[in-house]
């Protein structure tokens, strides 16, 4: 099997070359052409999320500064510009919301989103808490995106309540998780790609394989001949114009 561009997926955007989980790098990612972007979502105050993966800016924005209360004045005052990785090159980079990621989506109606919500936020504020908004929120974009998490509580609960595409992020690649995959049944299985036996296809079932994060054009090239539906990568500009994927 060939991986084309149109199973290549934008994680955090194109992060090679631009701060991650921020509008410029989702953007370049999506110009380029890609059909798929990933990013990471924290809930910030009641009922309100950003795009960030960790649960401060000390990485991102060079702040010890918690997500958690975070309120709207404070985030005009945050650039998520990765200063200690990429300098002042995208500085001020405002942190966007995912209420205004979803409506810059639609912009791109051939393109889907991972939306990973993460578990510090679920720690944080409980899962109801977190998961009742997010999917209210999530309803009326529910075509253009897929709910991931490494939380199967969370997913479970998105799968009694609403009927958007979900996808489990595996911490381990072993028959304990294939079964509790096989209950959940997601539309796809995210994978390190390190996890998976090297030698043999993953266990097929009722969803698709995504594997991240995967730079190395050779190495695209056999997942695919193992049947890998989607490739997750911090470079996607690199293999989006690859001459063996750019379909």
């Amino acid at each position: 099997m060939t991986i084309t561009r149109s199973q290549l997926v934008a994680h955090r955007g194109y992060m090679e070359h631009y701060p991650e989980n921020c509008w410029s790098g989702l953007q370049a990612a999506l110009d380029l052409g890609a059909h798929w972007i990933e990013f990471d979502i924290q809930m910030n105050v009641q009922d309100h999320f950003i795009l960030l993966h960790d649960a401060d800016f000390q990485r991102t924005a060079g702040q010890s500064v918690s997500v958690f209360g975070l309120h709207e004045k404070q985030m005009a005052s945050i650039s998520v510009h990765e200063p200690a990785r990429l300098g002042a090159q995208y500085a001020p980079e405002p942190i966007i919301t995912l209420e205004q990621l979803l409506l810059r989506l639609e912009q791109y109606p051939d393109a889907r989103a991972m939306v990973e919500i993460k578990e510090e936020s679920l720690d944080h504020w409980g899962l109801i808490e977190v998961m009742k908004p997010l999917l209210t929120l999530l309803e009326t974009n529910k075509k253009q995106c897929v709910l991931i998490s490494f939380s199967l509580d969370a997913l479970s609960y998105a799968k009694k309540n609403s009927n958007i595409d979900l996808g489990w992020v595996l911490r381990r690649y072993n028959d304990k998780s294939l079964q509790e995959a096989r209950k959940l049944s997601p539309e796809f299985l995210i994978c390190n790609h390190t996890k998976l036996p090297q030698h043999a296809p993953p266990t097929k079932g009722p969803w698709q394989w995504m594997l991240y994060d995967i730079t190395d054009p050779l190495e695209v090239k056999q997942w695919g001949e193992k049947g890998i539906d989607l490739i997750e990568t911090r470079d996607i500009g690199l293999l989006i114009s690859h001459p063996d994927f750019n379909q």
